[in-house]
């Protein structure tokens, strides 16, 4: 098998583990509030990822001279998280992957303030096909957005500054130092905020099995992407990640009649070309 066909292999973990995530999600929303289902995935995460460097033994690597990029990081990722499992009660599962696919055109544009990345022509173009698709999915005057709408768009945003933060991590920090401090700073995010109210609802019966998938499925969807770009080129990947939309489209009219609406698709095909163009003109060989 090459590995090509293993990174395919290990995008179909991808889709599968955000679909779980996303169902999951909608079926804790009614009990316990966005921060109590973060902060329960948290600690979660931090039991793995401890008991991985422990069996391992590499807490050398945790060591890291950049504690204020980890901690500006994984507060953007917090509240884009947040945002996203917001979004989940208020509208449907595939209008919330389609807005989410617009992160990789956000990190075009955000990438020149706080990378120092230049931004081409290309770029713009690029850009300019994601908000095309945005409206076409939104539709704004023509149907009602709600704050489930906003708070999706909203999260594209906060997870661009997550994956540009992460960039720039990657050059001194290992994948297991900055997954130790992904879950150990956002769990103290989450417990501040789930009990900011003095209300915290603890999980039972069927909420615990469910936040346990969301805290199982969020681990394995970043590890089966990141397997999925080490062995597959970008251009071969993002293809196949935009197959989430017409599965969790699916998953969302089986389990809960969410209707099949057509334009979230051309929407979606829109910021999917504004995606791959990018791609296409960052991977070509240059002449």
């Amino acid at each position: 098998m090459n590995d090509t066909l293993k990174g395919v292999l290990w995008m179909l973990g991808t889709i599968t583990s955000f679909s779980v995530m996303a169902v999951a999600g909608r079926e804790v929303l009614d009990v316990h509030d966005t921060f109590e289902i973060m902060a329960f995935r948290s600690i979660l995460g931090v039991l793995i990822i401890v008991t991985i460097v422990a069996v391992t033994r590499r807490w050398q690597e945790l060591r890291t001279q950049q504690f204020g990029t980890h901690f500006v990081r994984n507060a953007g990722h917090f509240i884009g998280q947040n945002l996203w499992f917001y979004a989940l009660s208020l509208i449907t599962l595939s209008q919330v992957f389609a807005l989410e696919f617009t992160t990789p055109l956000w990190v075009i544009l955000l990438g020149p303030l706080l990378l120092g990345e230049r931004f081409t022509p290309i770029a713009l173009i690029c850009a300019a096909l994601g908000f095309a698709g945005i409206l076409v999915v939104t539709r704004p005057g023509l149907i009602e957005m709600n704050s489930g709408t906003y708070a999706a768009m909203s999260s594209a945003i906060f997870f661009a500054i997550s994956v540009i933060l992460t960039k720039r991590l990657t050059s001194t920090e290992s994948v297991l130092c900055i997954l130790f401090y992904l879950t150990t700073i956002q769990l103290v995010f989450g417990l501040i905020a789930a009990g900011y109210d003095g209300d915290v609802t603890l999980p039972r019966g069927w909420d615990i099995f469910w936040l346990t998938l969301i805290g199982l499925a969020g681990l394995l969807a970043h590890f089966c992407y990141t397997m999925a770009l080490s062995l597959a080129p970008a251009a071969v990947v993002a293809p196949i990640d935009f197959a989430r939309l017409p599965t969790i489209a699916i998953i969302g009219w089986l389990l809960y009649a969410e209707n099949l609406d057509v334009w979230i698709f051309v929407g979606a095909l829109l910021i999917f070309t504004g995606n791959y163009v990018n791609i296409w003109s960052a991977t070509r060989p240059k002449s």
